[in-house]
C-alpha cells in the first residue's frame, strides 16, 4: 500500500550557505559510506567491543568470549552488507516539472520504489535542487516504511528565484537499516527538466507594438476612422441603419426589399501583420538590464499576440521560434554571447519588421523598414544616428535590483509610453 505525503516523514528544507572545508577523515568516511558503508556511532563502539572481545578470547582461550565475538563479528557483516544491497532494490522516478515563471511555486513529484521482495525501513531522502533555482540547496525527507512491491509518492515545492533551464539529475538515499550499525548512501538517477521562464508584464496597451507595420501594410479596417472610410471589403453581415453610419455603407437593394435602410457591416481584419521580436545577446549588456531586456521581450511577444499579430521571436542562437512553449522556454535559457557581435546579428535579422531590444543604437538605423526599437542607456542620448523608426529608451529601473522584486512597475510603464521618432 503507497504512503500518502504526510504519512510518518519530516520534512526539511536546508537553506543555502557557504561550503566548508572538509578534513582528511571526513572525506575518507564519505567516500566509504558511498562505496560500501561507514560505522554509525554505536557501530563503531560495537566494533571496538568485538575487537575487545576477541582479544581477550586469545588471551584466555576461553571459549565463550570466543562465542560472544563471533556472533558480534557475524552481527557486523551483516549490519555493513545490508544497507547496501536495500539500497539497491529502490529506484526514484522523478514526474515532468510544468513551466512556471520567476518567483512563482515550482512543483516536484517524486516516486519512491520499493523493487525488492523484503520491505525498507528507515531511508533517507535528499533531493538536489540545481545551483540558482531556489534559496534551498536540497529537500530532505525520512520514510518510516515502503512495503514491498510499492512505492512513495513525495511532493513538495520550491520557490524560484531566477529564470533559466534548470535540471534535475539525481536523488540521494542514505538507510542503516536493519541493525542500524552501518550506514550506506547511493545516488538514484532522476533527472528532469525545470524551465522557469521571465516574467510577463500585463500589458493594457503599447503604442510601439499598435504602430507596427503601418510604415508598409497598415492592417485594414483595424480602427474606427479606417471603417468609416471603407467603401468596399469582405461583408461580414447587413445590419439596421444606426445614426451616424456613412450613407456609403447602405445597401440600397436589400433596403428597398425589407422597407428600411440596411448598411454593409465589413469584416474587421486585424490579422496578418508579420513581426519579430528581436532580442539582441552580444557582448555589452550590463546583467540587470539584460534580465529586464528579457522581461521586455516577453511581455511584447505576448501583447503582439493578443493584438492579432503573427508574431515570433528572434534570437541569434535559436532563429525564428513561434510557439507560446518555444518562446518561454527560449527566454528562459537566453544568456549574453561574449562572442557574437552587433554586426553579425543584424546581418543575421530575418527579412520582415521587428521589434529590436537592444543595448546598442548605432546599427539601428540598418534595421528592416518599418521596424520599431526598445535600447536601454544608461543616459538619455539626443545624438543616436539616423533611425529610421520609432521606438523607445529605456532609463534604468530601480525595480531589477531587488531579486525578489518581481513587479517591474517601471518597465511596465515605459513600454506603455508613447514612442517617440527621431529625425533623419
Amino acid at each position: 500500500m503507497s504512503n500518502s505525503f504526510s504519512d510518518r516523514k519530516q520534512h526539511i528544507s536546508k537553506p543555502i550557505s557557504k561550503p566548508k572545508r572538509i578534513s582528511k577523515t571526513k572525506r575518507f568516511f564519505k567516500w566509504l559510506e558511498w562505496r560500501f558503508a561507514t560505522p554509525e556511532f554505536i557501530g563503531g563502539i560495537y566494533t571496538v567491543l568485538t575487537l575487545f572481545f576477541f582479544m581477550a578470547a586469545t588471551n584466555t582461550l576461553s571459549g565463550w568470549l570466543y562465542v560472544i565475538s563471533g556472533v558480534s563479528l557475524a552481527l557486523i557483516i551483516v549490519g555493513a552488507v545490508m544497507p547496501q544491497r536495500l539500497l539497491a532494490e529502490i529506484a526514484v522516478r522523478r514526474s515532468p516539472i510544468d513551466p512556471v515563471s520567476v518567483g512563482d511555486d515550482l512543483w516536484i513529484d517524486l516516486t519512491i520504489q520499493n523493487t525488492g521482495r523484503t520491505e525498507k525501513r528507515l531511508l533517507e531522502v535528499h533531493d538536489i535542487l540545481p545551483e540558482n533555482l531556489s534559496n534551498i540547496l536540497q529537500q530532505d525527507l525520512v520514510i518510516d516504511l515502503i512495503a514491498p512491491l510499492r512505492e512513495y509518492h513525495w511532493r513538495y515545492e520550491a520557490k524560484t528565484t531566477k529564470r533559466g533551464v534548470f535540471l534535475f539529475r539525481s536523488t540521494e538515499i542514505a538507510t542503516s537499516s536493519p541493525l542500524g550499525l552501518f550506514r550506506s548512501r547511493r545516488v538514484c538517477p532522476s533527472g528532469h527538466k525545470a524551465i522557469v521562464s521571465p516574467t510577463v508584464l500585463p500589458l493594457d496597451h503599447c503604442p510601439l507594438v499598435d504602430q507596427l507595420g503601418n510604415d508598409t501594410s497598415p492592417r485594414q479596417y483595424s480602427d474606427e476612422h479606417n471603417y468609416n472610410n471603407a467603401t468596399e471589403g469582405l461583408t461580414k453581415t447587413l445590419r439596421p441603419y444606426r445614426w451616424g453610419d456613412p450613407t456609403r455603407l447602405i445597401h440600397w437593394r436589400t433596403s428597398a426589399k425589407f422597407g428600411e435602410l440596411r448598411v454593409r457591416e465589413l469584416e474587421v481584419t486585424l490579422g496578418g501583420q508579420e513581426v519579430a521580436i528581436a532580442l539582441d545577446t552580444s557582448a555589452g549588456w550590463q546583467p540587470e538590464a539584460f534580465e529586464e531586456a528579457v522581461v521586455a521581450a516577453a511581455s511584447l511577444y505576448f501583447y503582439a499576440q493578443k493584438s492579432k499579430l503573427s508574431v515570433r521571436l528572434w534570437t541569434a542562437a535559436t532563429g525564428i521560434v513561434q510557439t507560446d512553449r518555444a518562446v518561454l522556454e527560449t527566454l528562459a535559457a537566453v544568456n549574453i554571447d561574449d562572442t557574437s557581435t552587433q554586426v553579425d546579428l543584424i546581418k543575421d535579422l530575418p527579412d520582415l519588421p521587428v521589434v529590436w531590444i537592444s543595448h546598442r543604437p548605432d546599427d539601428v538605423s540598418y534595421l528592416p523598414f518599418g521596424s520599431r526599437w526598445v535600447l536601454w542607456q544608461n543616459e538619455v542620448k539626443t545624438d543616436i544616428p539616423n533611425l529610421r523608426s520609432q521606438g523607445l529608451i529605456i532609463e534604468p529601473i530601480s525595480d531589477a535590483s531587488d531579486p525578489n522584486d518581481g513587479s517591474y512597475q517601471s518597465l511596465r510603464s515605459q513600454l506603455q509610453a508613447i514612442v517617440a521618432r527621431t529625425s533623419h
